[in-house]
């Protein structure tokens, strides 16, 4: 009698996301505020790109990002979490503009009061984008979030590289990778590399190629639904082109 044999990892249902583990735990488990703690960790700089654009002030942008951070990490926030929404982007976003429209509403009330403003929000509320190049604030956001998003897959492909000794050769044509090299310095990687040239462009399209996987994997781990990767990935794409 014969036995099928047993199930590889592959033949298993898509893995539990970051932001799916956040959902379902919320923040009353371990599971749950470590994977919103990675995923907080991960995604600040858009929360930091976004405040800039509201608070016109990096410092005063990195001020109110902690202060978000604490909050939401502190569980004030995350019990909100609706995994219909699907991604941990969205979620984010709509958090910081409460969390903005909350400090506005407590610097009024201070200020009718006479107290004193922990966060100044007034005169940036008056501040409107006269310069017609000078993307919105959730126009910012997504842009940063897409540079996140590449950054933090560029990190987990060289990470690969390393364990493979092959560090030397990712850190060389990294700026092929991320688009910051000319095609043309190539011919002249691929010697200093001591390949020929057909064997440097062959390694150069496997490393691109699971760069886009690597993205594939980074962009899922903020979705609820993985049939949602494409069309996320395609609206992070769009957003470095502005």
């Amino acid at each position: 009698m014969t036995t099928s044999p047993p199930p590889t990892l592959h033949a298993a249902p898509f893995h539990t996301t970051r932001w799916t583990r956040v959902c379902l735990a919320k923040a009353d488990s371990e599971d749950g505020r470590r994977a919103l703690a990675d995923l907080c960790d991960a995604y600040y700089e858009p929360v930091v790109a976004y405040l800039r654009g509201v608070v016109h002030d990096a410092d005063a942008a990195r001020e109110m990002s902690h202060a978000f951070f604490a909050e939401m990490l502190a569980g004030g926030r995350i019990s909100t979490a609706d995994a219909s929404r699907g991604r941990f982007r969205s979620y984010l976003l709509g958090a910081v503009k409460h969390f903005v429209g909350h400090q506005r509403e407590t610097a009024r009330r201070m200020k009718r009061g006479g107290g004193a403003e922990a966060v100044s929000l007034d005169e940036a509320e008056a501040v409107e984008v006269t310069d017609a190049r000078q993307l919105s604030p959730d126009a910012e956001f997504d842009r940063q979030w897409a540079i996140t998003v590449i950054s933090r897959s560029m990190e987990a492909l060289r990470a690969e590289c390393v364990a493979q000794g092959r560090a030397a050769f990712f850190d060389a044509v990294s700026g092929i990778l991320s688009g910051q090299a000319s095609h043309g310095d190539q011919t002249v990687l691929a010697a200093a590399c001591g390949m020929s040239f057909d064997a440097f462009r062959m390694a150069v399209n496997r490393l691109k190629k699971r760069l886009r996987e690597c993205v594939k994997d980074e962009v899922a781990g903020t979705l609820e639904d993985p049939a949602a990767v494409q069309e996320e990935m395609e609206t992070l794409f769009s957003a470095l082109g502005r």
